[in-house]
């Protein structure tokens, strides 16, 4: 059975249960009231293998559940870890930022992007500019949409922007596949490898990372579907075809809006009210 998933949590507990132990792989898991934080770090070429991923750490934000009342905390988790993120790679707090939101806006289950940028505070025009962001964060947005409505690769579009403005650090945010249905829109999945956009549905794209893109990149996303034939239990009931929440529409907006006010609180340094007031 091909297990499909983006989460590199599932991909190592499905490596264990195969192997036990893994070789170049360490793991940790901590706890925030009802929300589980777990960092898996792919430490060699040993961990590659096991995971079929570029060494790095993966941080997965696994939450009770997504609703309006529990994204206070929610947000203050993952902007937390965006935060130790950027310090790992000694990226300082008024480096500038290029937020990307990939995915198409025609299709549901992968707005998670587009929507998520919608969110974020665009400063960089701003900054040195008006007296009033003394202070803050030089801070871009971009939504390069997808190859099928543009004609044009989003990492083309991406390294583009990236080389026109020389930010100090990328953060590109995605929707996702899982492997288990119950980790749908209740995840936040970060990373300092980078991502290869629609590998977890069998379209893989462009890859987006520091030795593709020339700056650190660190991606950021929620999964919002999972391959029908992993929920048969691989007896090819349902080959080629996913599935997705059936309030998709609901989940895709509060996952974005997580995780839009996350890099928000963790670029500029503002509370959740704040990033708010700012953006909703």
């Amino acid at each position: 059975m091909a297990f499909r998933t983006d989460l590199a949590l599932e991909a190592a507990e499905t490596a264990r249960g195969e192997a036990g132990r893994l070789p170049g792989v360490r793991s940790r898991v901590r706890s925030f009231g009802s929300t589980v934080v777990t960092e898996v770090e792919i430490l060699d070429a040993r961990g590659e293998d096991a995971l079929g991923r570029p060494r790095g750490s993966y941080v997965t934000v696994e939450l009770e559940k997504i609703a309006p009342y529990t994204l206070p905390q929610a947000a203050e988790v993952v902007a937390g870890e965006l935060r130790a993120l950027l310090r790992r790679l000694e990226i300082g707090q008024d480096a500038e930022a290029m937020v990307a939101g990939l995915g198409n806006r025609r299709v549901t289950p992968d707005t998670i992007g587009p929507l998520a940028a919608e969110h974020v505070i665009a400063t960089r025009h701003l900054v040195g500019r008006e007296k009033s962001f003394d202070g803050w964060r030089p801070v871009s947005v971009i939504s390069p949409g997808v190859l099928g409505t543009t004609g044009i690769e989003s990492a083309e579009v991406v390294l583009g922007a990236v080389r026109r403005t020389s930010p100090a650090v990328l953060i590109v945010v995605d929707a996702l596949a899982a492997g288990n249905a119950g980790r749908l829109c209740r995840t936040v999945q970060l990373a300092d490898s980078g991502i290869s956009p629609g590998s977890g549905v069998g379209n893989s794209r462009a890859e987006l990372s520091q030795g593709t893109i020339g700056v650190p990149v660190i991606a950021v996303g929620v999964p919002t579907v999972v391959d029908a034939d992993t929920l048969c239990g691989g007896a090819g009931c349902a080959p080629a075809m996913f599935v997705t929440p059936r309030e998709i529409d609901r989940l895709a907006a509060l996952s974005a809006k997580l995780v839009g006010h996350a890099i928000n609180m963790a670029l500029h340094g503002m509370t959740l009210e704040e990033a708010e007031s700012f953006s909703d």
